[in-house]
């Protein structure tokens, strides 16, 4: 199993517009330190899968047919946004496994073009695909929000973004899990109080001790977050990592 992280930024992605901070002024400088929108690609036998969709430019990244569908982790347009161009396209269905949301993104729902959202993920649901399992697991945001536990070729990763903390019953289930990797939400830097709707380091670095996974990879990474690793990265635990666009695990 291979899973590429397309996007590893937040919302503002990096550079922020009009930020004069170190880590946007590197961004601006090196390109290699971008942050594009949360996203990843999972790859096993012939399937591949999306994961999420807030890429702009999905219709040229990836020719018609060339990925299995998409699992949403939720619908804010940050992690959507792609879907809006994308539904428009014409001989396919694309089907996208998602949270079962009422209001979903913008009109998707009302016009959904060539994107099947008929079968959103229960809770703790388990689907397979080929040789890949995938199961959704519920995470703490502030739009229904769905992790993805995935397994095959012997191999297990957790993607966990967007979330502040975890569920009880998410963690009880991954921590029954030898995970290989764990690819969570860390967005900003240590807070002196606990953070509102996205993991602070201290939070992602105690999920993380709770789950003992191989290695820990932290996404959805926000421009204060870079800037605080220019002075302390050396500080994060041998078993973690910071997402990198691009990165393939």
């Amino acid at each position: 199993m291979r899973l590429t992280l397309l996007g590893t930024g937040d919302a503002r992605q990096v550079p922020v517009y009009g930020c004069q901070c170190p880590a946007c002024e590197a961004a601006h400088a090196d390109s290699r330190l971008r942050r594009r929108p949360c996203s990843a690609l999972v790859e096993l036998g012939n399937q591949r899968w999306l994961i999420d969709s807030g890429l702009p430019d999905l219709t040229e990244r990836f020719p018609p047919r060339s990925f299995s569908g998409i699992l949403q982790t939720h619908y804010h347009a940050d992690h959507a946004q792609g879907l809006l161009h994308l539904r428009w396209g014409q001989g396919m269905v694309i089907p996208v496994h998602g949270p079962a949301d009422p209001e979903g993104l913008s009109d998707l729902y009302k016009h959904p073009g060539i994107l099947d959202f008929s079968q959103p993920f229960a809770a703790f649901e388990s689907r397979t695909f080929g040789a890949l399992q995938v199961t959704a697991l519920p995470l703490l945001h502030s739009k229904p929000t769905l992790g993805y536990l995935l397994e095959g070729g012997g191999r297990r990763i957790a993607y966990l973004t967007d979330t502040v903390g975890l569920p009880a019953d998410t963690l009880a289930l991954l921590q029954q899990q030898a995970l290989d990797v764990l690819v969570l939400d860390c967005s900003i830097p240590p807070q002196p109080q606990p953070p509102r709707n996205h993991n602070d380091l201290n939070l992602a670095l105690q999920i993380i001790d709770a789950l003992k996974p191989r290695t820990g990879v932290l996404t959805h990474v926000g421009h204060t977050l870079d800037a605080w690793l220019i002075e302390h990265g050396s500080e994060l635990p041998d078993q973690v990592i910071v997402a990198r666009d691009g990165m393939q695990v």
